[in-house]
């Protein structure tokens, strides 16, 4: 399935956020973050890839999916807790298990302040994480600054006699020598809390009563120096909503309506940890956005895999004296983390809604604009196209894809081996796999194709025409062949009875449909051919040998792990087989290499 980067980009949006390219297989091959999401996702799409590995990753693209935050940290955050989730193969950074850092504040008498990496404890509180040590570090010597709080070793606390030179420096109260109370000590550390907490409001304002009262005793630079810090703390001690300090498992759903269709979004918090969304497209017509949510949490956490707390932007209702989800909540936002996922969530479901609508309007056009190109007396609901893949004769195999409804429906694709025919004629193996598909649709088994596209020219499409008249079909065909330029754009459409063939251009929208569905069913013969090619040379090549039996060939690729390892050993390692004597042991050495 080819993307359109082309119609895709315009629906991306400018905000902060990460992005995931999706493979053909739904695999991730990479995560990525950026402040500007449309910037970055378009600077992958361009005529010249920045490097081969890029040009590589950008060619098996299918699909983005994209996750708006609300800042760069964020996505920062995000994009490494995805990275080491889904490890894709193309992603190099973020692989190893290295964590985000936080503020601790430890639980002693006099409480340390200081830089941690790792996983959190009940031994102390944590708050962050921020985006990198030089953040944390900074922090420190801005609320050191600010709340005098100590950052010694508990080794060096409890043995200094007198102030050390960050006492002297006004960074520290000295409550190693009793220069300061344990009530004001323990004042300030709560103050440094309150900060770190996010409750910004209660510090700034006794701040703000410093900075005024040196105002007032014409400390201007005192009272500068107060403004600083206000200044600098601020912006450094940005609230992150990507990841949490709490150890905590909830899910976030969310549903929207818009235009007669209707999105639920599913985020996952695991241990703390944002793990991304996914966008679910339900019916339209299932109800307010409470209904689509009971239908969605009951449906699937039908396993009994769901956390004890969900998330809704909506609470539906329930039967008296009966939980929606038993032994899950379902519950409100009930605070500033829970209310800024909740807002992401819903900002990500309306982006995938937009995409989806966009989509649907193009694949409209699409199909407005085949109807008059090809004449069509209906709009195709549901198109075939086949395709047939071998090398040299080897491992033939057909494949049939289908169009159905505005998208590729991976779940009616089929797969035909074909057998009994001459090795590389081609004409044959489209006569064997189009009556295998449609003698069902003869008999009334089968769905029925409102258009059959068939990858060749006039002699493919011969076969089908004397395929369909021998099963007394009438489906529409059109054959789809390179064109003497053999380049995108250039395609033929071969109709039967009319000997002119139609060229519609490089920007018809029509072509843009015909190409997708033909590149897929090519996509999909190729895997299953090469597939059926690798598993036939395994089993062959040792068959073809003489004395060689199921037995034997079954003991040799146990023994050595498979025909590599058959290939790479000695004579005298064979002849340690059972049943493999020196002679034979000879004659497969000599045979595979």
């Amino acid at each position: 399935m080819s993307f359109d980067a082309k119609a895709f980009l315009p629906t991306v949006p400018e905000d902060p956020g990460v992005y995931r390219m999706i493979g053909s297989e739904d695999e991730v091959l990479y995560v990525g973050k950026a402040k500007n999401l449309r910037r970055r996702v378009s600077s992958y799409f361009q005529r010249t890839p920045s490097s081969p590995r890029i040009g590589m990753m950008v060619s098996q693209v299918v699909r983005v999916d994209l996750t708006v935050v609300r800042s760069e940290a964020e996505a920062l955050i995000l994009e490494n807790n995805l990275i080491k989730s889904l490890r894709p193969k193309y992603n190099i950074l973020f692989r190893d298990d290295k964590s985000y850092p936080y503020i601790k504040l430890s639980n002693d008498r006099f409480a340390r302040i200081g830089f941690f990496r790792g996983t959190v404890g009940r031994d102390a509180r944590y708050f962050g994480p921020l985006p990198n040590a030089w953040a944390v570090r900074e922090t420190i010597q801005l609320v050191q600054r600010v709340f005098l709080l100590r950052t010694c070793e508990n080794s060096v606390f409890s043995n200094r006699s007198r102030p050390c030179l960050l006492h002297q420096i006004h960074r520290c109260s000295a409550p190693c020598v009793d220069l300061v109370s344990k009530e004001d000590y323990d004042e300030d550390v709560r103050m440094a809390a309150l900060f770190l907490n996010g409750r910004h409001g209660e510090v700034i304002d006794r701040l703000s009563e410093q900075m005024n009262a040196a105002a007032e005793a014409l400390a201007f630079e005192k009272a500068a120096q107060i403004r600083d810090q206000i200044r600098a703390l601020s912006k450094v001690l940005h609230k992150q909503y990507a990841d949490s300090a709490r150890d905590e498992d909830l899910d976030i759903v969310v549903a929207i309506e818009r235009d007669g269709s209707a999105c639920v979004n599913h985020a996952m918090v695991r241990g703390g940890r944002h793990l991304g969304d996914h966008a679910h497209f339900p019916a339209a017509g299932q109800g307010s956005a409470a209904d689509m949510l009971l239908a969605f949490v009951t449906q699937h956490y039908a396993a009994g895999n769901a956390p004890k707390r969900i998330v809704v932007n909506a609470l539906p209702e329930a039967d008296e004296g009966e939980a929606p989800l038993p032994g899950s909540t379902l519950a409100l936002a009930r605070n500033e983390r829970e209310r800024a996922w909740t807002d992401m969530a819903l900002k990500n479901a309306e982006i995938a809604l937009g995409v989806k609508l966009d989509a649907g309007a193009r694949a409209s056009h699409r199909v407005r604009a085949l109807v008059e190109a090809l004449e069509l007396d209906v709009a195709p609901e549901r198109i075939e196209c086949f395709d047939i893949s071998h090398t040299m004769g080897e491992a033939t195999v057909a494949s049939c894809v289908v169009w159905m409804g505005g998208a590729m429906r991976n779940s009616e694709y089929r797969r035909y081996n074909i057998d009994g025919i001459t090795p590389g004629d081609d004409y044959a193996a489209m006569r064997q796999v189009l009556t295998r598909r449609y003698e069902k649709v003869a008999s009334g088994e089968g769905a029925r194709p409102d258009l059959v596209l068939i990858d060749g020219g006039r002699g493919q499409l011969g076969i089908a025409i004397e395929v369909m008249a021998e099963l007394g079909l009438d489906l529409p065909l059109v054959g789809v062949a390179k064109g003497e330029e053999r380049k995108m754009g250039a395609e033929e459409l071969i109709r039967p009875g009319i000997d002119q063939a139609l060229v519609l251009g490089p920007e018809h929208p029509a072509l843009h449909l015909i190409a997708e569905i033909r590149d897929e069913a090519h996509r999909f013969a190729i895997a299953g051919h090469r597939a059926k090619r690798a598993k036939k040379r395994l089993t062959s090549t040792l068959e073809d040998i003489p004395g060689i039996g199921p037995a034997r060939r079954k003991r040799l690729l146990t023994t050595f792990g498979g025909l590599a390892g058959v290939r790479n050993a000695t004579v005298e390692d064979l002849c340690r087989v059972d049943g493999i004597s020196r002679t034979l042991a000879e004659q497969i050495h000599r045979q595979l290499n």
